[in-house]
């Protein structure tokens, strides 16, 4: 473990030691589709976006995790069974719980 922090400390030093760093206003700039933005480049998005964000994400966490487990579901056996009905129970509950509080609603 020590070895492999050193490593990546000794990698990052080198590539900001190595890397020539000329700032100009030309690549400071915001480019976006070839044309100069007017106005504020930031904007800001609405908050409610960040719920169905984190419920996607939980969800999609679930079909990353039960697609090799699907593929290889012969072979593992009923333990496997059991621990990914768990996983799935556990990530069902945080959607109920969220669509109770009315997390997927747009007010």
């Amino acid at each position: 473990m020590y070895d492999f922090v050193k490593f990546i400390s000794f990698g990052l030093a080198k590539s900001v030691r190595l890397i020539p760093w000329n700032p100009n206003p030309v690549k400071e700039s915001t480019y976006e589709c070839g044309m100069e933005t007017v106005g504020k480049a930031w904007v800001q998005f609405n908050f409610r976006y960040y719920f169905y964000a984190l419920l996607f994400i939980a969800l999609d966490v679930l079909v990353v995790f039960l697609y090799p487990w699907a593929v290889e579901l012969r072979q593992l056996g009923l333990f496997a069974f059991i621990a990914i009905l768990i996983f799935v129970l556990i990530i069902m509950v945080g959607y109920v719980y969220a669509w109770r509080k009315g997390a997927l609603e747009w007010k």
